[in-house]
């Protein structure tokens, strides 16, 4: 069947997209990764630009565990011994060892009864809300939670749904108090640290709103907190926003493939909510898991996390960021304040947006620009995250190449 007209169609938008300066592009192609070597952390090169250097600002591996030599060998192992891949989903034979002993961890780790993985994160909220939600449940939401949460109301189909402003209590009590009398069941749901920002939400006070109104509803006000951005990251310990306001939701949401440096997504709560969701949740008992190996790899990952070790990582991933989100304020350029290793530099405008990447690709810097909708009109930021694995040195030259653009470029588009 010819595709001639959809296909002038798809050209159009394409075009489009290219016009506004919102199109993404063709994607690089990591073809090899140097080890990180005296003040230098890791190197990448892409295909296309021969022995050129890159330092990664622009990756999720908040810990730099993927690279460890440890984690590496424990994934060859757990291979060698189950082979590449599950060979089946979970309630058929696809369950193996290492799955449950992660999710035995993970709720170890986070205080909880019971923890499920997915193959993603993404999949784990939209399993998690869609098989929470009823004709009788409203969904409240913050205005700037990630992409998976917004496609996860929508498939949800609920009774009615809120949106509250970004981080406003007030707002969001509002929107609780508008739903009394018109559902038995409410869901809250926000990002923990939100993606884009680094910001976070205040869980504490979400928790204290929800647990006021609770007994106007039938059902209960649940919290639901996706914090992939979080766990890992944040906090003394690597436990995420609850650890850095001190509270605990009552679904948590996270991410083996940020901090964790691996793949796959997981939920933490108590033992019939869990078991509830293994019997309910399309996105689990549909899909494949994670490997064996990827399993195993995050297990090691969770031991190294909650140790001594881990804790003196986590000291010097806040020591990175700070002093790199103090070099990009000290020359000059708007931040949001948080102290969580994504660091926005806001330049509100898309061309210069667009300028400054490939100047920093110039310069071998690998770092993300954002434009609308990723993120609201005007609000086009340049996305940098520390890592671990980085050093002093990488951070103090792509602060060098942040002044010599300021002084070159800045005022000049």
């Amino acid at each position: 069947m010819p595709l001639s007209r959809i296909t002038k169609i798809l050209d159009g938008e394409l075009q489009q997209l290219k016009d506004e300066g919102r199109a993404k592009g063709k994607e690089f192609i990591v073809t090899d990764i140097k080890k990180p070597e005296g003040e230098k952390g890791p190197r990448f090169f892409l295909k296309g630009y021969g022995n050129k250097e890159f330092i990664r600002m622009n990756s999720n591996s908040y810990l730099g565990m993927s690279l460890r030599e440890e984690i590496i060998q424990i994934e060859e192992q757990t291979a060698r011994k189950y082979g590449v891949g599950p060979g089946a989903v979970r309630f058929i034979s696809g369950t193996y060892l290492p799955h449950r002993e992660l999710e035995k961890k993970l709720a170890q780790f986070h205080s909880r009864e019971d923890a499920m993985i997915y193959s993603a994160a993404y999949v784990t909220v939209i399993g998690v809300i869609s098989s929470l939600t009823n004709s009788e449940t409203i969904i409240i939401s913050d205005e700037l939670n990630h992409n998976c949460i917004i496609n996860a109301v929508r498939l949800s189909r609920p009774k009615d749904k809120f949106v509250y402003k970004h981080l406003d209590m007030n707002d969001l009590e509002e929107k609780i108090k508008d739903s009394v009398g018109k559902a038995k069941r409410v869901l809250v749901i926000t990002d923990g640290v939100f993606s884009m920002r680094g910001d976070y939400a205040p869980l504490d006070k979400i928790v204290n709103i929800a647990t006021s109104y609770d007994k106007y509803f039938e059902e209960n006000i649940i919290v639901i907190v996706d914090d992939s951005h979080g766990v890992g990251a944040f906090g003394e310990t690597g436990r995420g926003t609850e650890e850095v306001v001190d509270t605990q939701v009552d679904l948590l949401i996270g991410t083996l493939g940020k901090a964790f440096g691996v793949n796959g997504g997981y939920v933490v709560s108590n033992q019939t909510m869990i078991t509830y969701l293994r019997e309910k949740a399309i996105t689990y008992i549909y899909s494949n898991p994670i490997t064996p190996a990827e399993a195993s790899c995050a297990l090691k990952v969770l031991q190294i996390l909650d140790s001594d070790e881990g804790k003196e990582r986590l000291k010097y991933l806040r020591q990175l960021t700070k002093r790199f989100r103090e070099g990009v304020i000290k020359l000059g350029y708007e931040t949001i304040v948080s102290d969580h290793p994504i660091v926005p530099l806001l330049v509100r405008d898309t061309k210069k947006t667009a300028d400054m990447v490939q100047y920093l690709i110039e310069n071998g810097i690998l770092a993300t620009g954002l434009n609308f909708p990723i993120v609201p009109k005007g609000d086009e930021t340049i996305r940098f995250q520390i890592n671990a694995d980085h050093t002093v040195s990488d951070i103090d030259y792509v602060l060098k190449v942040l002044e010599n653009y300021k002084k070159a470029r800045w005022d000049i588009l």
